[in-house]
């Protein structure tokens, strides 16, 4: 990440006016497994932004945020809020095109006003999450409150399912 990357990150997180820190990584360390074993986070402060895409024509796209052990329900929920037939995950191209972040390091924060941000309800139970920091170098760590700051975001029952 470069200073301006880091600067920009910083710009859109003080906007908020919600404490936060930047925990710098590893970006071989940046998946949420790896993460978390190295630098000794649990997987379930861990909310991972996850592009998705409806296949429509034209495609319509979602941010969804889930704690790591759940399962996002990308054949139900998703794909029924976004208005569409079929839901996938989007490629790590598709992700890359439209946040400008890499996979392992995608934020809610400076994503494109126009993509839609919905947070599984169990993300905002936590006393603290870790995200992505818009690179693979850094995380943000905050109470799940932050995400309710932000514009175009929705808490929604049901949008991920817990583990077991």
């Amino acid at each position: 990440m470069t200073d301006d990357d880091r600067a920009a990150l910083e710009s859109a997180l003080a906007a908020l006016g919600v404490e936060y820190e930047l925990f710098p990584c590893d970006p071989a360390l940046a998946d949420t497994a790896a993460f978390c074993a190295a630098y000794g986070f649990s997987p379930d402060e861990s909310a991972n932004t996850i592009v998705v895409a409806g296949k429509a024509d034209p495609r319509r796209y979602a941010a969804c945020i889930v704690l790591a052990p759940h399962r996002l329900d990308v054949n139900h929920a998703v794909r029924d809020r976004l208005g569409t037939r079929k839901a996938s995950f989007a490629s790590a191209d598709e992700t890359r095109e439209l946040t400008g972040m890499e996979i392992g390091g995608v934020t809610p924060f400076g994503l494109p006003a126009s993509l839609p941000v919905w947070v599984d309800a169990a993300v905002m139970t936590r006393p603290r999450i870790v995200l992505g920091g818009g690179s693979r170098s850094w995380k943000v760590i905050a109470a799940p409150a932050i995400l309710s700051a932000l514009p175009n975001v929705e808490v929604v029952d049901g949008l991920a399912s817990p583990p077991g």
